[in-house]
């Protein structure tokens, strides 16, 4: 007899040791059956939920966290039970659902806390699985110092694709993005137009505003030209006062309708810059692809040439590659697509 009561305080001990690691833990413990009823609630749950465990621990989980009904958290549980194999999940994987505070607000970077889950079976003395325990691992400062480098990461790379001055993407990039472009029309046979321009007598306003006035040109030119295009189009900063657009899925009638939009606002628009009051041109040139375009390089050298027309035979006009790009052709009109196509 005494033998059999000895074992039983050293079984007690062994579970109230066992239930006050798990109270002391710095990680969330939920012990649930297959109604979702609590059986444990620690120390952590109760601090970073608010909720007692005595208040609890007996109800369905669902009473106090009705979000998780409808949760992956309600799935990966039900997954556990019905494989008997443990699940984890990272805070990149899901959405909380359990959310807590950061429990650092003032020396943290961020005002909720960052959860991985472990969801292991608990296996009774028959091998039956009737319940499984929900691990919380508050991991907000990793996660926020992965997002701070993928946040910096993500700038470094912007940086280092766009023009600092007008926010545009500059030459490498946009020269990689016509490879790119080209060689997806060899592929699909997709429609594409590209588009060069430049800032006609772009020396004269630095010679005569200052150089710093010719930013606020480049700046402005660049501003209205993102009002103009869409946002899936691709524009870049080719040299000093070259800009390049390329159309993506875009007919040679639609991107001369938008080539003429932009050109005419230009025309209209005034820089201020200081107490001057800056007017300034633009020269465009328009090529479509097509089977005789062998390259990039090719696409970009035709097109090229259409815009030199245009700064040759009076500046502030729109020139085609093989449509009025000749002496005898320069003068052929043009038609504009319906003003009804709204996507250009």
């Amino acid at each position: 007899m005494t033998d059999i009561t000895s074992n039983a305080i050293d079984e007690l001990h062994d579970l109230h040791s066992f239930l006050a690691i798990i109270q002391h833990l710095n990680v969330g413990v939920i012990v649930v059956d297959r109604k979702f009823t609590v059986r444990i609630w620690n120390s952590f749950m109760e601090t970073n939920s608010g909720i007692n465990g005595s208040h609890i621990n007996g109800h369905c989980l669902y009473k106090f966290f009705p979000e998780v009904e409808h949760s992956w958290l309600k799935d990966k549980i039900i997954e556990v039970f019905t494989l008997e194999t443990p699940i984890f999940s990272s805070w990149e994987q899901h959405q909380e659902v359990i959310k807590f505070k950061n429990n650092r607000p003032f020396t943290g970077s961020s005002m909720h806390m960052y959860i991985n889950y472990t969801i292991t079976p608990m296996r009774s003395i028959t091998g039956k699985t009737d319940e499984v325990i929900i691990m919380l691992y508050d991991v907000t400062d990793e996660a926020c110092s992965k997002k701070g480098l993928q946040e910096a990461n993500n700038k470094l790379h912007q940086m280092s694709i766009t023009d600092g001055l007008t926010g545009i993407f500059n030459r490498a990039y946009w020269e990689e993005a016509l490879r790119h472009q080209f060689n997806y029309h060899v592929r699909t046979n997709n429609k594409v137009t590209l588009m060069m321009f430049d800032i006609d007598h772009f020396k004269h306003v630095n010679d005569t505003y200052g150089h710093p006035a010719g930013d606020a040109v480049l700046k402005e030119v660049c501003q209205i030209l993102k009002k103009t295009i869409r946002g899936t189009d691709i524009a870049g900063r080719y040299g000093g006062e070259e800009f390049g657009v390329i159309f993506l899925d875009t007919t040679r009638e639609q991107a001369y309708f938008v080539a003429e939009r932009l050109r005419k606002t230009v025309e209209a628009h005034t820089v201020y810059h200081g107490d001057k009051a800056i007017k300034f041109t633009i020269s465009i040139g328009l090529c479509s692809i097509s089977d005789i375009i062998t390259s990039a390089k090719d696409w970009l050298v035709r097109t090229d040439n259409s815009l030199y027309f245009s700064k040759e035979h009076g500046r502030n006009r729109t020139t085609q590659h093989g449509i009025n790009d000749t002496e005898e052709t320069m003068n052929v009109e043009i038609p504009l697509p319906p003003k009804t196509n709204k996507n250009n």
